[in-house]
C-alpha cells in the first residue's frame, strides 16, 4: 500500500508541501524560507523563496529511484557541469554537507529522500513557437557534447540508474506500466499498437545494443527540459536519466507532439546540430522514427499510470487515439 492510498490529489499535496517546507530545515538557509509548488510529474519539485536567493527543491517520488539511484544521476550532472558538456543544476548540500535528505513529517508514514539545487534562470523553449529549427539544432549539439561525455566518462563505483531498452518501456517489464492500459484504449487500438510494438521490437534487435548506440543518456530531452538563458542552453530534470539507445534522445525531444507535421523537419534539425558535434552513421539516422514510436507508445504507459498529474489529464485519450495514424504511417514504411 502506497502512503497516497485513499487520498485525495489535493490532499496528497497539501501532505508533500507540508514535507517540502519541513525540508529546509536540514539546509542552512534564512528563516522565512518558503516553498513554492512547481511540477508534478514522478516527483514533485519546488521553487524555494530564501531572501535574496531561489533553489529548486526536488521530493522524490516514493519508490522509483533508489537513494544510490538519485546518487548516480546527482554524479553525471555535477560531471557533465564541470567538465563543459552541459550546463547543468548544481545540487545543494545540507547542513551536514549530504547532497541527499532524508526527511520525515507526521502526515506521511514514510520519509521521502529530497534534493535541493540552485536555482537556475531562464525561459522554456515553447512547442508553440513558430520555427523552432534554431532551438532544435542546438538541442542536438547539446545532446552530442553529453554522449560523447558519456562514451569516455569514468562512472563511480556503484553506479546505478534504470535500464530504458525495449522490454522495459512498451515490453514486458515496463517501469511506467502497460501501454494496453492505457487512456483511451479500444480492441482495436490493442491491436494496432500492439502490431507496432512488435515490429519496433524486430527493428530493435536487428539495431542492437551496442556501446557506440547505446549508453547512459538523459532519456527526457524535451523542451520543458531546457532553459533559454541568453546565449545559453541549460539541461534540467535528469530524473529519468539511464541506459539506453542514444538516439532515443532524439526521439524524446518531440514528446506529446509527435503527430504534428513539423516534426520530421525538427528532427532533421536536430540530426545537423548533433553531426555539428559527432558522427551520426546514416544508418543509425534512418531509424529515428523507430525510437519516436517507442517513445510515443510508451507516453501513452506513462498517461496511464500517471492519470493523476495535470500532463497526463491534459493530454488523455486523445493522445492515444492519434496515435493511431503514426502507428499505421509507421507499419507501411518501415513493417
Amino acid at each position: 500500500m502506497t502512503e497516497s492510498e485513499g487520498l485525495t490529489p489535493t490532499d496528497e499535496l497539501r501532505r508533500l508541501e507540508r514535507l517540502a517546507q519541513a525540508a529546509l530545515e536540514h539546509y542552512a538557509l534564512p528563516a522565512g524560507a518558503t516553498v513554492t509548488l512547481v511540477n508534478v510529474s514522478e516527483n514533485a519539485t519546488y521553487r524555494v523563496d530564501a531572501g535574496a536567493r531561489r533553489y529548486a527543491l526536488r521530493v522524490h517520488r516514493e519508490g522509483y529511484h533508489s537513494r544510490q539511484a538519485i546518487a548516480s544521476e546527482l554524479a553525471w550532472v555535477m560531471a557533465l557541469r564541470r567538465d563543459g558538456a552541459a550546463v547543468t543544476p548544481v545540487p545543494v548540500g545540507g547542513r551536514d554537507g549530504v547532497l541527499i535528505q532524508t526527511v520525515e513529517h507526521e502526515l506521511l508514514p514514510r520519509p521521502r529522500d529530497v534534493v535541493l539545487f540552485e536555482w537556475e534562470d531562464g525561459i522554456e523553449p515553447s512547442e508553440t513557437e513558430h520555427d523552432l529549427t534554431a532551438p532544435f539544432e542546438i538541442l542536438g549539439e547539446i545532446a552530442a557534447r553529453m554522449h560523447r561525455h558519456a562514451m569516455s566518462w569514468r562512472r563511480p563505483p556503484g553506479f546505478e540508474r534504470h535500464r530504458w531498452d525495449f522490454a522495459t518501456s512498451i515490453g514486458e517489464r515496463p517501469h511506467w506500466g502497460r501501454w494496453r492500459d492505457g487512456m483511451g484504449m479500444t480492441p482495436e487500438r490493442i491491436d494496432l499498437v500492439g502490431r507496432t510494438v512488435e515490429l519496433i521490437g524486430e527493428r530493435l534487435a536487428r539495431f542492437g545494443e551496442r556501446e557506440h548506440r547505446f549508453g547512459l543518456v538523459h532519456c527526457d530531452m524535451r523542451l520543458a527540459n531546457l532553459l533559454i538563458d541568453g546565449a545559453v542552453t541549460k539541461v534540467i530534470d535528469f530524473d529519468d536519466c539511464g541506459f539506453s539507445w542514444y538516439l532515443y534522445d532524439c526521439a524524446t525531444t518531440v514528446s506529446f507532439f509527435e503527430h504534428r507535421p513539423e516534426v520530421p523537419r525538427l528532427l532533421a534539425a536536430w540530426v545537423r546540430g548533433y553531426r555539428r558535434i559527432k558522427e551520426l552513421p546514416a544508418e543509425d539516422e534512418r531509424e529515428i522514427w523507430t525510437f519516436v514510436m517507442l517513445r510515443r507508445i510508451l507516453l501513452i504507459a506513462w498517461i496511464g499510470s500517471h492519470s493523476e498529474t495535470k500532463l497526463a489529464r491534459s493530454m488523455g485519450a486523445d493522445y492515444t487515439a492519434s496515435t493511431g495514424p503514426l502507428c499505421q504511417d509507421y507499419l507501411r514504411h518501415f513493417g
